[in-house]
């Protein structure tokens, strides 16, 4: 046992070990993942970076009279400091806490200002405010960030209108900068929109990408990076393959995917802005290899039957959500695939989730 480092542990709902060693905190990890995929704990590799300070991501909630996060009594608490936040991500929230101070005096309607998402990757910062598109203050919220943009630090700054209390908004206007962040693996830069997802531990998203690469070094033909956002898998390793395609259903992010093709001078890869219950339609070539990275739902029913028809010989499934893998595995296994390599990544120490890379060969291929 050991003292927390941040004040808020216990409160907060964020994080839950910090009471731990951090080498307990992996080892508990390992068990968890050996269970769910019934592979060897010892066999079964670990990746990881800083313990603390390494979330380049935050959002935290306006509520009348504070700016934080959810407390386990599904309150909001009031945060100055995150620690599992970077320094850069800390700073601007010192930032936006001083100019909610400044709003308060203004009487707002309530919730007119939801979130402030904070990103702060390598290479850029945005702030991104959520307001609601109902709020009959919303155009004296607007004319207050706009105030705020020209004294803050942040790269970039936007305003998105939310309409059902909404973190990221497709309906959005860029107050500072670019709506448009990038950050860089492997050599390669990536845009990524400030209003869909990307990875929050810049460090260790390096390393699954380079783990994955060294796993389909040897493997050849069509690449499908399936749940792909802007390409950072499939586009960290087409020089492997003689096609990848990436397949995502979040428009802003497929035009981000597009643009990274073009930037990085990639004349092999294409991006594909569809449901991945519908990659049935694509035109793929054989051999087939496939990285799926879908969300904490999983694949689905018919995504999955869909990607068993096509008999890849490869899928290398990357999982935030490794009880609901346990739950696909099944199908996956009833029809040829077994696994053949089990990778933890720790993307949020300090807490009890677990990432991991999950390696799929097809026996009858």
């Amino acid at each position: 046992m050991r003292q927390p480092l941040c004040p808020y542990f216990g409160t907060c709902a964020g994080c839950d070990t910090q009471h731990l060693e951090y080498e307990i905190q992996l080892k508990n990890k390992v068990k968890s993942l050996s269970s769910f995929t019934n592979f060897p704990a010892d066999k079964l590799e670990v990746f990881h970076d800083k313990e603390y300070h390494y979330r380049n991501r935050m959002d935290f909630v306006f509520q009348s009279d504070r700016l934080g996060l959810r407390a386990k009594s599904n309150k909001i608490m009031d945060i100055e400091n995150c620690p599992i936040s970077n320094d850069r991500l800390n700073e601007l929230l010192s930032e936006t806490r001083i100019f909610f101070n400044k709003i308060k005096s203004h009487s707002l309607k309530p919730n007119t200002f939801l979130y402030a998402v904070i990103r702060t990757p390598s290479m850029d910062s945005c702030i991104s405010f959520a307001i609601n598109d109902g709020s009959s203050d919303k155009i004296k919220a607007v004319s207050l960030v706009k105030e705020f943009s020209k004294k803050s630090n942040a790269e970039n700054i936007v305003i998105g209108y939310a309409a059902n209390n909404e973190v990221l908004t497709e309906k959005f206007i860029v107050v500072k900068g670019k709506g448009i962040l990038k950050e860089k693996f492997l050599g390669k830069i990536f845009f990524f929109h400030s209003q869909g997802f990307f990875q929050n531990n810049s460090a260790v998203a390096e390393k699954m990408i380079s783990y994955v690469k060294s796993k389909l070094n040897s493997k050849k033909g069509h690449l499908l990076d399936l749940y792909g956002g802007v390409g950072v898998f499939g586009l960290s390793m087409n020089e492997l393959f003689d096609k990848v395609t990436i397949v995502e259903s979040f428009p802003l992010s497929v035009k981000c995917a597009e643009e990274n093709i073009k930037f990085n001078h990639i004349a092999n890869a294409e991006a594909v802005c569809s449901d991945a219950k519908n990659i049935h339609k694509l035109k793929l070539l054989k051999p087939l290899q496939v990285i799926a990275d879908p969300p904490r739902t999983g694949m689905g029913n018919i995504a999955l039957q869909k990607l068993i028809e096509l008999k890849p010989e490869t899928i290398i499934y990357i999982s935030c959500n490794p009880l609901k893998f346990k739950k696909e595995f099944i199908k996956f296994n009833r029809n040829g695939y077994k696994i053949n390599s089990v990778a933890l990544f720790d993307m949020f120490p300090q807490t009890n989730h677990i990432e991991a890379v999950v390696e799929m060969v097809n026996q009858k291929a």
